[in-house]
């Protein structure tokens, strides 16, 4: 396990006030890509793979969302940001309030999506099968299980298309997460605890979340709401886990007005 940050590659993409975003469990940067088509109007965004995925170090784990915070202070360091807007999705948004706690001076404003303070033991469960799941399944299937979690029964309905062909892609992706790498990130949800800090996170906070949420459930964004001082909450209330995909157009509208205000 390496308590060294690891350098993070990133994409930069439009002009103006720095945003740095953080995806999710087991995806790169890239996933960002439609609501990047809004930020980029107004923010130079930095699309950041993870550590132990994409075209970043990939070490041993077990890493924790502290580790990964350290690593996007380091690479912000090192690409001349002193303080950006954050914004993190899930695993992103437990990395999110890690950095606005360790490094409060390099977040001047905080995203908070579908993401969580501390697992209970159900989520714990959900992590663990992943884990076991994981080290059995070939990538297609295991693309399978976790679309089941993240989105809602009606948008698979409706897009079977999509759902095959993501299947498809994962069989055949060229650079695929390596197992260590994704049990490393597992590690790093399942150890997540701001519980008894959130408060001092004191920087504007913008916390949303599927109602239909599955997978960190509407609690865990409550909970968030009700210990982030001045945080705002907004519930998208056709979706789940995958929200801001679900209902795009609204959450980008959404959350690039909140990161506009002064």
């Amino acid at each position: 396990m390496s308590s060294h940050p690891a350098p993070l590659h990133f994409v930069t993409r439009g002009q103006g006030p720095p945003l740095m975003l953080i995806m999710g469990l087991g995806a790169d940067g890239s996933v960002w890509e439609e609501h990047v088509k809004a930020y980029e109007q107004h923010f130079t965004c930095y699309l950041l793979d993870n550590r132990g995925i994409g075209l970043s170090a990939k070490p041993t784990g077990p890493y924790t969302t502290a580790m990964m915070a350290d690593d996007v202070a380091a690479t912000m360091d090192a690409a001349g940001v002193s303080s950006a807007r954050i914004a993190g999705l899930s695993m992103g948004g437990a990395i999110a309030q890690e950095l606005a706690l360790r490094h409060p001076a390099k977040v001047n404003k905080l995203v908070l999506v579908s993401t969580w303070a501390k697992c209970d033991d159900y989520m714990q469960r959900v992590f663990t099968h992943f884990k076991d799941m994981r080290a059995v399944s070939t990538l297609g299937q295991f693309m399978q299980l976790l679309l089941l979690w993240i989105w809602t029964p009606s948008w698979m309905q409706a897009h079977s298309e999509d759902m095959d062909q993501a299947c498809r892609d994962a069989d055949a992706s060229e650079n695929p997460q390596p197992r260590q790498g994704f049990e490393g990130q597992c590690d790093a949800c399942i150890s997540h605890d701001t519980v008894k800090r959130l408060d001092k996170i004191e920087v504007p906070t913008l916390i949303t979340i599927g109602t239909l949420d599955i997978f960190t459930p509407l609690s865990c964004s409550e909970f968030l709401h009700a210990h982030i001082p001045g945080s705002r909450l907004v519930r998208f209330t056709k979706s789940g886990h995958v929200h801001h995909w679900e209902e795009l157009a609204d959450f980008n509208a959404t959350t690039t007005n909140f990161l506009l205000e002064d």
